[in-house]
């Protein structure tokens, strides 16, 4: 008689889902309204319209300069401490950024961008936290649920800036203003997490593969190259959404819709995710996901009536969710526990410099790489092609090399 093994217990797992999906909801909404509102806010502050998404690369940049800091302080004082610290600086960030607006002073609205830039990072740990106490069969669902509760940011955000954009004399005060309350009550979250300490390595313990090892395993680079491209992609053009929208002859309250399409874009395929990602496996669903941002791009191309503006920002969403889950689910499974600060610090720094660079190279691109909102919008969904090719043929090779350890 062949005996049956325990189901995994993933009760305290799914707790810390809860509290997470919480989180992502009510905290992650700041970060769809700084999108929304952060490249029209710059644009009215800069010195050039070249430098009008200035304020969102500041914010991705604040991001990957403190990926390696939080990771540490999460593998030293347990996720709780790191995830207060980034409700502390979205918090600081915003009120940094509303005296920039107050004062209608550019540099120091920069700051505040720059500094909110660390809750970004802190956030972008959620998904690895939900792993933490979950199963082996649990953790590609743990990790899809957590970024499904993006689905309320994305009508929380973008709605939040409607009521608040030109609520005050001074437009986007009261959107900054909003997003200090997101942060003060949504930090209360934490203190329901029950995600244990990492343990202190005994001197004689393994030390896990350097950086330099751990990049360059294939699992790894692979999954690092496709979460990059997906998330820099994704950055490049909503970056330059909001603005190709407004220049093309229609509102902000226009804009706000287009942002609010391709967050739910985002995270609503969160819910089956990890179902497909268990069924078809990961190199299936980070390739659909690469496949879904080009035809992203094909639409965009095909002119800049509103429907197209929809069109372009969903499919863009959906594609950022399976390429980065896809390669966010590989990552998890490719490094040992003692080696996951390390790794997971590692991979956000790559991640976010990315994205920095394809938000820098959004405004230039948007506002300045052309005669036109309509040129810019052109040569902004172009340069994803390169981008594309380089992701698709890294999962191609992995998946035709020979196969050999599953942390390799």
């Amino acid at each position: 008689m062949t005996e049956t093994l325990p189901l995994p217990d993933d009760r305290k797992a799914r707790r810390n889902v809860g509290v997470l999906v919480l989180a992502q909801a009510v905290l992650g909404a700041q970060m769809p309204m700084l999108f929304t509102i952060g490249g029209l806010a710059g644009q009215s502050l800069a010195p050039t319209p070249c430098l009008a998404t200035l304020p969102i690369s500041l914010v991705v940049l604040g991001s990957m300069l403190a990926a390696t800091p939080v990771s540490g302080i999460m593998q030293k004082y347990g996720r709780r401490t790191g995830f207060f610290t980034g409700a502390l600086f979205g918090t600081i960030g915003a009120i940094v950024g509303a005296t920039g607006l107050y004062l209608a002073s550019f540099p120091i609205f920069l700051l505040g961008s720059l500094l909110t830039g660390v809750y970004m990072s802190a956030q972008g740990f959620y998904r690895f936290a939900a792993t933490d106490t979950a199963s082996d069969s649990f953790r590609p669902k743990a990790i899809s649920y957590v970024m499904a509760g993006g689905l309320a940011a994305a009508v929380i955000g973008p709605q939040l800036v409607k009521v608040t954009a030109d609520a005050m004399v001074i437009p986007f005060l009261g959107t900054y203003l909003a997003m200090i309350t997101l942060n003060v009550a949504g930090s209360f979250l934490f203190l329901f997490l029950d995600i244990p300490k990492p343990v202190a390595p005994a001197h004689d313990a393994p030390k896990g593969r350097t950086r330099r090892e751990l990049i360059t395993t294939p699992r790894i680079a692979v999954a690092v190259i496709v979460a990059t491209v997906s998330y820099m992609l994704m950055n490049l053009v909503m970056t330059s959404a909001p603005l190709a929208v407004v220049g093309c002859g229609f509102d902000k309250g226009n804009a706000a819709d287009v942002v609010t399409s391709h967050v739910l874009a985002m995270y609503v395929p969160s819910f089956f995710t990890g179902h497909l990602i268990a069924r078809f496996g990961v190199h299936k669903i980070m390739g659909l996901g690469l496949l879904i941002l080009a035809s992203a791009g094909f639409v965009a191309l095909q002119g800049v009536e509103l429907e197209n503006f929809f069109g372009t920002l969903i499919l863009l969403g959906i594609g950022w969710n399976f390429g980065f889950i896809g390669a966010t689910t590989m990552l998890s499974g490719a490094h040992a526990p003692s080696e996951r600060g390390r790794m997971q610090g590692l991979n956000d720094l790559i991640v976010f410099g990315g994205v920095t660079l394809g938000s820098l190279a959004s405004g230039g691109l948007m506002n300045c790489a052309g005669s036109s909102p309509e040129a810019g919008w052109s040569a902004v969904n172009l340069a994803m092609v390169p981008l594309l090719v380089l992701a698709g043929g890294a999962l191609i090779w992995l998946v035709m090399r020979p196969k050999d350890d599953t942390l390799a």
